[in-house]
């Protein structure tokens, strides 16, 4: 893990260092949204070397796309011991960024590459490739759509067949203004939740107007995790649909937690 030990997340700061935060016509503005909290369920081993930038369970499975080029993975994971069970490498010029999965498939981004790939959920069998304009952070679905997050604040939803942008949702905060570095994404109960990258808070997000319904603050975890270093950030969100279980952990974290979101009271 240390042939690029952090040159990639520095150059996606310096890349939207120079974006303003464009403030968008005060009709758009809440008075206040819910600041909630979070309550501990369990905590799990995971790998330290991972550089996650994509987490999902599905049917019971915990798969994970991890990053930095010359070591992107595509994996299974046991949740209870966090031993990979199944890995695909990706080729070395390609930088792993988000995760999820459709029908029997898993789908997964890379990062300033273009490309995309399409993987047998079962097998991890390279199934076909597709492109995309711009940068691939995170990536989740609903009934109907892909969803991805590029680092801005413009959420894509795609065509899963064909990967066509069927339409483009920005995201709006309390405040009126959008929100950028949009990074990881899961779909939980209708809602988006989205990581930001380098806070220690999620989103969530109305995948209909794109306002932020609420923010889950996440601090003091990421030292609960004894994660270290200044790209050991939050990153990862993945939803046990059948259990109603939500799981997060960040890069390189040695631990991966179950958590409960906690409702706290609305502010402006």
């Amino acid at each position: 893990m240390s042939r690029l030990p952090a040159i990639p997340d520095v150059a996606k700061r310096t890349v939207f260092a120079f974006a303003a935060m464009a403030l968008v016509s005060p009709a758009f503005a809440q008075s206040a949204v819910p600041i909630e909290t979070f309550q501990l369920v369990h905590g799990y081993p995971h790998d330290p070397d991972a550089f996650t930038q994509g987490l999902i369970y599905v049917d019971g499975h915990l798969y994970e796309s991890t990053g930095r080029k010359g070591q992107s993975s595509l994996r299974g994971v046991d949740l209870e011991s966090g031993r990979v069970l199944q890995k695909y490498d990706l080729p070395s010029e390609y930088f792993g960024e988000g995760l999820t999965d459709w029908g029997s498939s898993l789908v997964q981004l890379t990062w300033i590459s273009g490309k995309g790939f399409v993987y047998d959920r079962s097998s991890f069998k390279l199934l076909r490739t597709f492109d995309y304009q711009g940068e691939g952070w995170g990536l989740t679905h609903d009934e109907r759509s892909l969803i991805l997050s590029d680092g801005t604040p413009t959420l894509r939803f795609l065509d899963p067949e064909t990967f066509r942008v069927l339409r483009r949702l920005d995201v709006i905060d309390e405040h009126g203004q959008r929100v950028e570095n949009l990074n990881e994404l899961e779909f939980i109960r209708g809602e988006i939740f989205a990581n930001i990258w380098h806070e220690d808070r999620i989103a969530r997000i109305s995948p209909r107007t794109g306002r932020v319904l609420g923010w889950v603050d996440m601090s003091g975890l990421r030292e609960q995790a004894g994660a270290t270093g200044p790209e050991a950030v939050l990153n990862g969100i993945a939803y046990d649909a059948k259990t109603d279980r939500i799981f997060v952990t960040g890069k390189l974290w040695p631990r991966l937690f179950e958590i409960k979101i906690v409702s706290g009271s609305a502010r402006h």
